[in-house]
């Protein structure tokens, strides 16, 4: 039987994008309950049978044509235009990627809170990983999702979005393959709008992360999105990642590069490579020593800065040979 959704909902409706996630994209359609008949899904290629679970799931299935690069603001995108087509009177719009189960009561929670605050463009809440014990890769993203509650900067792909900030700004950068979001966050509040963490529970996320290389890709993801939108909005009073990025370059880029390079005309520059065990030491300070797992992440979050250099010179090879990056997969 399908489940009815709530009345208190009926000018919500959800749009969902996958590629390929396979038995997550089942845990995601099924935490929907009601709202799959208020529901879009987006599918971006797969060639795994998301589209016929979607569709048994009573969703609406958009398809996104194989004729431009794919990217989740373009799926975004779409499946908020079929979205409204198909669902009357809808005011907010509950975004969800395919690897994420919605928690209980949070679209009534988060619409309530919006219901009560007409300024707000999105609100989102706490993002949790399924299994944070089963890699330190799926620890360190569990901390990532841990934001500070109230006002922010930005949000991550599972969000609440009222219709009319999101249809001012022109939705998602759909050329974007990075930080689709913060981008169009930033945009909003360039407006006058704004962005919100509450305190409660929204999704679920299986990040599934378990060898180094898919971590090492996922930061070259993220230090792409550090260059392109630090260059896109670097005029705006309300930038973003200009610190993230020039860290990014500093620690992955210039220094091992006047260490290696100057190295060679002065021997006491290749000192400088001593800076790295002092950051990891400084970091694990921060993070506690008496944790088990304080040297692993302080490593990795060190190791991190070459991945994201990597990422800003893929995004800077890019511009200077006028060719657009296709998206960087990590799973």
């Amino acid at each position: 039987m399908t489940a009815i959704p709530d009345p208190g909902l009926n000018d919500v409706g959800v749009v969902l994008i996958g590629r390929n996630e396979g038995a997550r994209l089942l845990g995601c359609l099924a935490s929907l309950g009601g709202l799959a008949s208020r529901g879009v899904y987006v599918d971006s290629g797969s060639t795994d049978g998301s589209v016929e679970a979607a569709k048994q799931m009573g969703l609406t299935v958009v398809i996104l044509p194989c004729d431009q690069p794919f990217t989740a603001a373009r799926a975004r995108n779409a499946g908020f235009e079929a979205l409204v087509k198909s669902v009357p009177n809808l005011a907010f719009v509950q975004f969800l990627d395919g690897d994420c189960q919605l928690a209980n009561n949070w679209v009534e929670t988060a619409r309530a809170y919006m219901v009560a605050n007409a300024g707000l463009a999105v609100v989102c809440g706490r993002r949790r990983e399924m299994f944070p014990e089963a890699s330190i890769y799926n620890l360190l993203c569990d901390e990532e999702w841990n934001t500070p509650v109230g006002e922010a900067e930005a949000c991550g792909g599972d969000c609440l979005v009222r219709c009319t900030a999101f249809l001012e700004v022109g939705g998602y950068a759909s050329k974007l393959i990075a930080g689709e979001e913060p981008e169009m966050c930033l945009r909003m509040r360039e407006r006058g709008w704004t962005i919100w963490r509450i305190d409660a529970e929204m999704t679920l996320h299986d990040v599934n992360i378990r060898h180094f290389h898919q971590w090492f890709k996922r930061s070259v993801r993220a230090g792409h999105a550090y260059a392109e939108i630090s260059m896109l909005h670097r005029k705006s009073t309300k930038r973003i990642w200009s610190t993230n990025l020039q860290r990014s370059v500093v620690w992955g880029a210039c220094i091992p590069a006047l260490a290696l390079i100057g190295g060679v005309i002065h021997s006491g520059l290749f000192l400088l490579l001593l800076l790295y065990p002092v950051q990891i030491l400084r970091l694990v300070q921060r993070t506690g020593m008496t944790e088990r797992t304080s040297y692993k992440r302080a490593s990795l979050m060190v190791l991190g800065k070459f991945a994201e250099a990597k990422g800003v010179a893929h995004y800077a090879t890019g511009v200077f040979f006028k060719r657009r990056k296709a998206i960087i997969e990590y799973k």
